[in-house]
């Protein structure tokens, strides 16, 4: 995401007790899936969704209800998941495969939002990509500091969320968890992410451009975002699933999987 000179909408900074009860699930999902024992993920599960239950809050105070939805969708899912954990009889292939999947996801995108080293340094790389590329196509953009591009007077702020670490994270934990042969799966994940980071930054470039020369009068930033960036990436990010579908098959197969043990979920308790 872009966001307009003053309003900065960010991440909500992690507390210390919310990052350890994070790491603790994320670590309990990978070893169940790692171990092939599922009541491991039980308690990891059930902690994840604790975790996402804390989040709908901070976006209730910024008037930002899709995510507050989203994320309780998230933790309700969450909780579902360790409910059926516990009411199996037997280990199941594809809860093992979702938690392996979570817990890759995980381990890829909270190090960058947690740790500031690493959120700065993706960030002012980021910056420095969009800058380079608008240049090299005779954009008159400046950085006066930091991760300020500035534009026909007008300045916009990359923040994590214009980085895409989320769905390379997404891409990453789906892909790195599935079974298939290493070779598929290594340029399932280089087409992906190499795909999803470029596009981001031409998605980025056209925001900030459509921004700063106002071709959409006052309204440019949020149309441009909000409207014709979203709907781009939606679309790309489509693609780049069907792509990944076809190199990795098995994906597509265990995704099917889970979502029809989700939907009549097997070995409930009489």
């Amino acid at each position: 995401m872009l966001n307009k000179p003053v309003v900065l909408l960010r991440w909500m900074m992690l507390d210390w007790p919310a990052s350890y009860l994070l790491w603790v699930s994320l670590l309990l999902l990978l070893v169940s899936a790692l171990t092939k024992k599922s009541l491991i993920a039980l308690p990891g599960w059930a902690l994840f969704g604790v975790f996402w239950l804390g989040q709908p809050g901070h976006y209730l105070a910024i008037n930002d209800y899709f995510n507050a939805i989203l994320f309780t969708a998230a933790a309700l899912m969450c909780f579902y998941i360790a409910w059926m954990l516990l009411r199996k009889r037997g280990p199941s292939k594809a809860l093992l495969w979702a938690s392996y999947a979570a817990a890759v996801c995980g381990m890829v995108y909270f190090p960058f939002a947690e740790i500031v080293p690493l959120r700065e340094g993706l960030i002012g790389f980021t910056t420095l990509l969009i800058v380079h590329a608008l240049q090299s196509l005779s954009v008159p953009v400046s950085v006066p500091g930091g991760n300020i591009v500035i534009l026909n007077g007008k300045s916009v702020e990359i923040i994590l969320a214009c980085t895409a670490i989320e769905s390379i994270a997404l891409f990453a934990g789906l892909i790195i968890s599935v079974g298939a042969p290493a070779g598929r799966k290594a340029v399932a994940l280089a087409v992906s992410t190499i795909s999803i980071y470029v596009l981001n930054i031409v998605r980025n470039g056209f925001v900030i451009m459509a921004y700063g020369w106002s071709w959409f009068g006052s309204e440019s930033f949020e149309v441009a975002h909000n409207m014709i960036a979203k709907l781009g990436s939606a679309v790309a990010l489509l693609l780049i699933s069907y792509l990944v579908f076809l190199l990795l098959p098995e994906l597509l197969l265990i995704i099917d999987e889970l979502a029809a043990e989700i939907r009549h979920p097997r070995g409930d308790v009489a």
